[in-house]
């Protein structure tokens, strides 16, 4: 133990900048994805839902097909793969956010269907008898009761993926993986840097979780505790 210099850390001013930036660069990316992805899952939920002819397989297919390949080959491809073939290049941290936003699309979106699906006819059928189209039915009556239902699995699936975001150091976003890969390669302390990684990571989440349990709070009011 007398060999751990956490002091070499946390008494350089950069390395306490570089992490800090990590941890907002990280944050940030973690929460656009998150909600670009859950406004899209919303639209891919309510095509499968509704059984939208072509539209419905097309997005089943999709929410497959990344629901089963890993995200460093979906953040590399958007990254590399699409710029070389259509022509256009972003920065790295707009590259990490559309691939997030596509992955956390997938997954949210099966949630949302499973919420869905466990809905009784007679919520539509309500929403039919009182003349409302079938958009704002969705919205108001279907939507809110499905997002409240899947909520804690919504909340898992966000941490999870918020937990897999380090990957996104690999295509140069210097996000907090990547300044503790960048203060290990200045100063070699690898338990102490991984440890300090670690629990700003365990810190970073119970934060998310916190927000998101007062966020249901706020949202749901409405929802009756049986």
């Amino acid at each position: 133990m007398s060999n751990l210099r956490f002091f070499e850390i946390y008494r350089n001013p950069e390395y306490l900048w570089l992490l800090a930036k990590g941890a907002l660069i990280s944050a940030a990316l973690t929460i656009g994805g998150g909600i670009l992805g859950f406004l899209l899952a919303v639209l891919l939920a309510a095509v499968r839902h509704y059984r939208v002819p072509v539209l419905a397989q097309l997005a089943a297919a999709y929410v497959e097909f990344i629901r089963n390949t890993p995200l460093i080959v979906q953040m590399f491809f958007v990254a590399f793969g699409l710029p070389l073939l259509l022509g256009y290049q972003w920065p790295f941290w707009a590259h990490a956010l559309l691939a997030l936003s596509i992955n956390f699309s997938a997954y949210f979106a099966e949630i949302l269907r499973a919420g869905l699906a466990s809905l009784g006819a007679g919520q539509t059928e309500a929403a039919d008898a009182l003349g409302l189209p079938r958009w704002l039915s969705f919205v108001k009556v279907c939507l809110p009761q499905a997002v409240a239902a899947m909520y804690p699995s919504l909340n898992s699936q966000f941490i999870f993926l918020f937990l897999t975001t380090g990957i996104i150091s690999e295509i140069g976003v210097t996000d907090l993986t990547w300044a503790g890969l960048f203060i290990d390669s200045r100063n070699f302390r690898s338990f102490e840097i991984f440890f300090t990684l670690t629990v700003i990571y365990l810190l970073m989440s119970l934060g998310f979780k916190t927000l998101l349990a007062l966020l249901h709070d706020r949202l749901f009011k409405w929802k009756v505790v049986r």
